[in-house]
């Protein structure tokens, strides 16, 4: 009777240690990002969800939600509701948090590394140095538990008007940006209209007219047909959008130790999944090899070609036409080098230098 007795103590204390780490889990956690599924960045999002639940043995489920479902649209909450813990993960842009982390600003200061001799480099430098660790404490001392860098791409113009080559082209057209200052500051020093709009309003917007032109990575002009309503796009690579995996901090923490390893290489793995594909037929043809490597080569892998052959016109700047644009935002950069943080935005700079070739 002793030893049933203690045997039963016994399994009674070990479900006792083992249970909390299991029933703490979710049937489902959510996570949001910005546009649909069919974009790099909606693939980025639900490869980190299937890497997750696949490597947990389906005990941990991650919902992806497009369309700033999670937000109700208004993406530039979406790091409150995070932090909040109304949102359990995320993959979101980093314009979307800038308001409330000035910091990720370093990326959108105009042609600040559009005018690198190689910009990929130039970004994962950053990414990958001092400053992107400057980054990464800026966002967790925020509230927010980071867990890898993904990407959307360099940020391109599309418009219904006309060929822009120059700033005199852009002045007075209503171009739609997202709610950050410090678009607002770039379009208005190139004599542009700039229109704040959350991203599930836009479409409407420029079907119906209220805006002339948008600014967003080549990749995801295809996926909702934005060559249905604009002829004409910019290639000028003005502003570049990573990607950051977050977690909200109190769901982290009921995940035990070897599981939160787990989801933190599938985040890792996915984002380098999703710069690929961001990055497919602009770069070297580093992304094209690895996304072969893998088995995951997208449909299209050369976006100049499919825009040009459903209809726009892709006007690739020479150094002397992006300059124009540089030099007339010049100001903008010197104004918000000192908001972002002198030191941050020096440690990129050099960075950057270190690997220009």
């Amino acid at each position: 009777m002793k030893k049933t007795v203690a045997m039963l103590i016994a399994v009674a204390l070990i479900f006792t240690v083992s249970a909390p780490g299991f029933a703490a889990y979710k049937e489902e956690y959510k996570l949001d990002i910005v546009p649909s599924i069919t974009t790099a960045w909606g693939m980025g999002a639900q490869y980190f969800a299937d890497l997750v639940k696949e490597r947990s043995g389906g005990q941990i489920n991650i919902k992806v939600y497009p369309g700033s479902q999670l937000t109700t649209g208004k993406q530039t909450n979406a790091f409150m509701l995070v932090r909040n813990g109304t949102i359990d993960f995320a993959v979101q842009s980093s314009i979307n948090y800038s308001p409330q982390i000035v910091e990720l600003n370093l990326f959108a200061l105009p042609f600040f590394i559009a005018n690198q001799p190689d910009k990929y480099a130039a970004m994962d430098a950053i990414t990958g140095g001092k400053s992107g660790a400057m980054v990464v404490k800026a966002v967790e001392d925020k509230g927010v538990k980071f867990l890898a860098f993904g990407e959307n791409g360099f940020r391109e113009l599309t418009n219904s008007k006309k060929a822009v080559r120059s700033p005199a082209d852009l002045e007075g057209m209503k171009v739609r940006v997202v709610g950050s200052p410090l678009f607002l500051d770039t379009f208005r020093a190139l004599g542009a209209n700039p229109v704040n709009m959350n991203w599930s309003d836009t479409m409407a917007a420029i079907q119906q007219g209220v805006v002339d032109g948008q600014e967003n990575p080549i990749s995801t002009f295809y996926p909702v047909k934005m060559h249905d309503y604009h002829k004409y796009m910019t290639d000028w690579h003005y502003v570049i959008d990573p990607t950051l995996y977050v977690v909200n901090p109190a769901v982290w923490a009921t995940f035990n130790a070897e599981d939160q390893k787990m989801i933190q290489e599938a985040a890792v793995e996915a984002g380098k999944y999703m710069i690929a594909l961001a990055r497919i037929g602009l770069d070297d043809g580093t992304a094209h090899k690895y996304l072969e490597s893998i088995g995951k080569l997208p449909e299209i892998t050369d976006w100049y070609t499919t825009l040009k052959n459903v209809g726009m016109e892709v006007a690739i700047l020479t150094p002397e036409e992006t300059k124009a644009f540089a030099d007339k935002t010049a100001p903008v950069v010197d104004a918000w080098k000192a908001k972002i943080g002198e030191e941050i935005v020096k440690t990129a700079e050099a960075e950057m230098a270190a690997v220009a070739k």
